[in-house]
């Protein structure tokens, strides 16, 4: 028997057998392609890691399962599933999100052929349930207020059924502590935990919203640090993600949690460092800020979407349109924490070439991780709705092959432009491309790392911790130097200024320059596509013409 910190190896063991009687379901969470901004796989090789964050809706669900059901867990982002995987289950269970959907079919697919039925429930059924039609079982909600219905099917003997709750009805105060003793914390950058689900702005193009409402969530505060004590007593330390779409979209539960979460984390040394996603306007409220920063919060990704207010205001974004975005994102820099931005190409609004705007914006935040992407209509959006109602939605394309699954980074566009589709793919790539040069990316970095004002914290040294942190180091000292060679001066340059001008902040520009590691290869592969996708266009329309001429002779004639 093998251990990780206090919990089970499970790649190397197994739980015991089941009692009789009881049900053995293998929980599969579906790979993600390679051609997506949140693979990092570059990164995850510094930390000796197989992929970012594990599935914490896989291990909430393994929670709320019976007591006497017997759990395994293959993440195939992490671990091979095999024949005798499905095997010994007498059920599987998986979903996942839209860009996992080719992996996800794949295995119920697998499983099937083994004889083995299928639960799915996820994000992605819930917004295509059309999409998983052979599935034995297909779970459509919050796990917390409809798996019951499943699990009563399944004692019942049931071998197919739909089951379906409202909307937003789910009561996640009585969400359990997810089953991290699954986890293979190695296997990971970083893990995750929730507070909140939902978001109280109306933007267009979201489905966070129409998944989980526009009035937030919250777990209480003794819920969240049952979680974090329990993910403490398993001997993780680090990174830990808070996965709320928008964590300060109900600030007043917040500013009540966020004190006993000080305490805490005050009390064991901070153990753990906090990332999460939340809109622009935390800048607003200084005393929040600095709650998330006495916090340990380091990082928050934030939408931005455009700088331009008659695009923020047709997307439903008016919340980025009462401010000024960089002095914004500065004030975020000023509590200690870096921000990593979302931004979109592809609106009606758009007039013209958007690159000049852009790149303006992202130079005077100074932010250097910048998810570019272009304007994707999910399924159920405000945006899918009106772009049908105008007859201008298309199907969304999904790869067959999981490895060819991307994101909006590399897929996108699935409706008629309003402005011609070649100058819209010609703007994303010249935009990628004057981002992502090392001299400019870096450029951020340096001239971030100048306003990031990170707390003096009484932090306990935790030595695996910061074994793993330095042999980190010196592999992106490696790749910087040796591996990359045309990397190599502006990353010594940029350590160099750092260290002479704001040495508090350096362990934040270390992060910001192993996100490089990714985001430059990354970069050219989608610029590649992209030209690809712009030729395709270009002949197309050259076609089209030709075809036009010919049919006009033919008139004439």
């Amino acid at each position: 028997m093998t251990r990780q910190g206090s919990h089970w190896d499970t790649a190397l063991e197994w739980p015991a057998m089941p009692r009789p009687g009881s049900t053995r379901a293998l929980l599969v969470f579906p790979r993600f392609g390679a051609l997506s901004f949140w693979s990092l796989q570059a990164m995850c090789g510094l930390y000796a890691a197989r992929c970012p964050a594990p599935p914490l809706g896989l291990i909430t669900l393994a929670a709320l399962l019976p007591a006497d059901w017997q759990v395994r867990l293959i993440d195939r982002n992490a671990r091979e599933l095999s024949d005798d995987d499905i095997d010994w289950a007498d059920l599987v269970m998986t979903g996942g999100m839209l860009p996992q959907r080719p992996d996800t079919l794949f295995v119920v697919r697998w499983a099937q052929r083994r004889g083995k039925p299928v639960v799915v429930g996820g994000p992605d059924i819930m917004s295509s349930p059309e999409a998983y039609a052979d599935a034995n079982f297909r779970v459509l909600g919050e796990a917390e207020g409809v798996l019951q219905l499943f699990i009563d099917a399944w004692h019942r003997g049931d071998k197919q059924g739909t089951f379906e709750k409202p909307k937003f009805s789910a009561d996640i105060t009585t969400s359990p502590v997810p089953r991290f003793d699954l986890l293979r914390f190695a296997d990971y950058m970083f893990v995750g935990v929730q507070f909140s689900r939902g978001c109280p702005f109306n933007c267009e193009f979201c489905d966070i919203i129409e998944l989980y409402g526009r009035v937030p969530r919250t777990k209480s505060t003794s819920q969240m640090l049952q979680e974090l004590q329990s993910l403490y007593d398993a001997g993780y330390r680090g990174h830990v993600d808070f996965v709320d779409d928008n964590l300060v979209g109900n600030k007043r539960a917040l500013k009540q949690f966020l004190p006993a979460l000080i305490a805490w984390q005050v009390t064991r040394g901070y153990p753990f460092q906090f990332s999460t996603e939340a809109s622009l306007n935390l800048a607003d409220d200084p005393e929040l800020l600095g709650m998330m920063s006495a916090a340990n919060f380091f990082v928050i990704f934030t939408g931005i979407e455009s700088p331009d207010t008659e695009t923020l205001i047709q997307a439903r974004k008016k919340q980025n349109t009462r401010r000024n975005i960089a002095d914004s994102v500065h004030r975020i820099n000023a509590a200690g924490m870096f921000v990593i931005a979302g931004f979109i190409i592809g609106f009606d609004s758009e007039r013209g070439s958007v690159v000049a705007g852009m790149l303006e914006c992202i130079q005077d935040t100074s932010i250097p991780v910048c998810m570019v992407g272009l304007l994707t209509a999910l399924p159920h959006t405000q945006l899918s709705r009106r772009l049908e109602r105008e007859g201008r939605l298309l199907p969304i394309e999904i790869p067959t092959i999981t490895d060819n699954a991307g994101d909006q980074c590399t897929a996108g566009l699935n409706f008629r432009t309003a402005r011609p589709r070649i100058d819209i793919l010609s703007d994303y790539r010249d935009v990628l491309q004057a981002i992502y040069r090392p001299e400019a990316y870096f450029a951020r970095v340096v001239a971030v790392s100048r306003r990031l004002r990170p707390p003096r914290l009484k932090r306990k040294l935790h030595a695996p911790t910061l074994a793993k942190v330095m042999r980190a180091f010196f592999r992106l000292a490696w790749q910087m130097s040796i591996h990359h060679p045309q990397w190599r001066a502006p990353f010594w340059r940029t350590m160099w200024l750092c260290l002479r001008q704001n040495p508090r902040a350096l362990e934040l520009v270390l992060i910001q320059t192993a996100f490089y590691l990714h985001l430059g290869p990354f970069a050219s592969r989608v610029i590649v596509l992209l030209n690809r996708m712009i030729a395709e266009v270009s002949s197309a329309k050259r076609s089209e013409r030709g075809r036009h001429s010919a049919s006009i002779g033919r008139g004439t004639a």
